[in-house]
This record gives structure tokens, sequence and C-alpha cells, in this order.
């Protein structure tokens, strides 16, 4: 006969029904940030997720990975809600906020994504007074209604160089690039991803997009069809990319190029797409896009509903 000792043991913990709920005891299991999870009757599951540091964010990709939960960035303005799959929001905790000059002599910063606009004022940063200062780094540069740069001049958001965390679990390093660039590209991920990206930009579709007035695609594949002399630069595709297509690890911000304002186009919408007749563009870009950076729908495949 049992005691009922040994039945209260075996009866403490309750095995997960579902494949979320082993999901929720593996996060609360292997994380060191907090894990609040969401209680909606008849949802397919949701939570919140505060990552601590780069272990945090890659252990609820691999999980996200393996039981089918959507990546999702915390904090977007107007995000689509996926009632129909599991979402996890994930957002950067205050471990995560640095910010630190490179060097004496240059005005470009390293930055991670758990940082202030608040913080990137007092630092000097004052092209990004204007926003809320309670911002993080990461949704100001994942939010395209506070990147909606005039086609070809991406380069006024002063990014230089982006970490992203791709939905295969590799980091990839994004910065500037041309098309006569003889160095290697490090990495198998990037060997593969970077000439595709050229493809797209030299193909009818984007050549039309780029007539407009603003850039109608979602992804800003007009960071490799730079005007003014500017430099190529991958790192761009971070720019209101709504969470869609990667996680930004880190980024380096450089003062001295930095003016959002005054080549924000300010208009996009999907209303302004139809008007202009670039819808089917536009979207056949967007599928592309997403499906070199994020083949394994990581992420969700429209994060902000514009």
């Amino acid at each position: 006969m049992h005691s009922s000792s040994r039945r209260a043991f075996f009866r403490g913990r309750r095995l997960p029904q579902t494949p979320w709920e082993e999901f929720c005891q593996r996060v609360r299991r292997t994380l060191t940030g907090e894990f609040i999870e969401f209680k909606v009757a008849g949802a397919a599951g949701s939570g919140r997720i505060t990552v601590q540091d780069t272990a945090d964010v890659h252990h609820v990709r691999a999980l996200c990975h393996e039981y089918g939960v959507v990546f999702c960035l915390d904090g977007l303005s107007m995000p689509v809600r996926q009632p129909e799959q599991a979402t996890v929001w994930v957002r950067p905790g205050k471990s995560m906020s640095q910010l630190s000059r490179i060097d004496e002599h240059s005005n470009r910063w390293f930055v991670q994504p758990g940082c202030t606009l608040g913080d990137l004022v007092d630092a000097g940063f004052e092209s990004l007074s204007h926003l809320p200062r309670q911002l993080t780094v990461a949704v100001w540069l994942a939010d395209r209604t506070l990147s909606d740069y005039v086609p070809g001049r991406t380069f006024r958001s002063g990014l230089e160089h982006a970490s992203l965390l791709l939905g295969d679990g590799e980091s990839v390093h994004l910065g500037p690039f041309s098309a006569e660039n003889t160095k290697p590209l490090r990495g198998l991920r990037l060997q593969q991803l970077v000439p595709a990206l050229y493809r797209l930009a030299a193909g009818p579709q984007a050549k039309a997009c780029l007539k407009a007035k603003f850039w109608p695609s979602r992804y800003r594949l007009d960071a490799l069809m730079p005007d003014h002399g500017a430099p190529q630069n991958l790192a761009h595709f971070c720019l209101g990319h709504g969470g869609d297509l990667g996680w930004v690890e880190w980024v380096v911000l450089n003062r001295d190029t930095m003016d959002p304002a005054q080549d924000q186009a300010g208009c996009f919408s999907t209303d302004l797409v139809d008007a202009e007749g670039l819808r089917e563009h536009a979207a056949e870009l967007d599928w592309a896009v997403k499906d070199l950076f994020d083949p394994q729908r990581v992420f969700p495949d429209i994060g902000q509903d514009l």
C-alpha cells in the first residue's frame, strides 16, 4: 500500500498535457529572466518573457523553434495578434542595456537592445529627443512608423552595424557592404543570404518600388540601393522590420550621421501602397525577404499592423 506522503509526491507535479504546457515548463526551468503566462480561454497559449542575457534569448529561440511557438518582440505599436498560434512576447531586460562609446575619438556607440532612447538622448543623441524616452532600442529599430525613411536614405538612421539572431539559431553580423566587395563573408548563412538579397534588389519589383515617394515594402531592400553616394548597408534591414526577421542582439550607432527626422517619409500605409498600384510588387518582395531571413517561421510573418 502506498503511503499518503508518497501519493502526494507523485501527485505534486502534474505532467504537461499540451506542447504549450511543456514549453512553459521548460522556459521556467532554463531561463534566468521572468516569464508570465497569460491565461486566455480558448487561445493557443501566450506569455511574456523578459530576457536577461544572450543565453536567455538563445534558449527562447530554440524552444520556440522546437514547439512551434511564435517569437514576437514586445512593445511594438499596433502589434498583430495571432490567436491561432502559441506566442511569446519577448523584451530585453535592464541587464541588456549596455551603452558605450567605441573609442574616445569618434561618436560611434555600441548599444544593446534594452537600452532606452532616453539613455541615448542623455549620451548626446539629440536627434532622438522627440521620441518617447522609455522606448527600447529594440522597439525603435523594429517599429516601421519610426523608421519610415525616404527610399534610398536609410543611412540617415545612423545605424552602422547590427548582430541579428536568426530563426535557425545563427547570429549574423550585418554592416556596410557593396557588390564589389571582395572580402569573404563570414559564415555560410551570410554567403547564401547576401547574393540572394542583391538578386532581389536588381529585380523589377524592387525597381518599381524605388520609384515611389515612400518605400512600399515592409523590409528595407532599398538599403542596397542608396542615393547620395552612401554605402550599401545590410544592417538597415533591421530598420522597421517589425520583429519579423530576427532578434537584434546589438548595434553600432553613429551619432554624427544620425538625422532620422530629416529623411523620414512619414506616410507609409497599406492603403497608400494600393493607391500607388504597388501592392503586388511590395508583397512579392516582403515574402521573398522573409523567406531568406526566417524560413523556419520562428518570428511572426507580420509583426506590426500597418
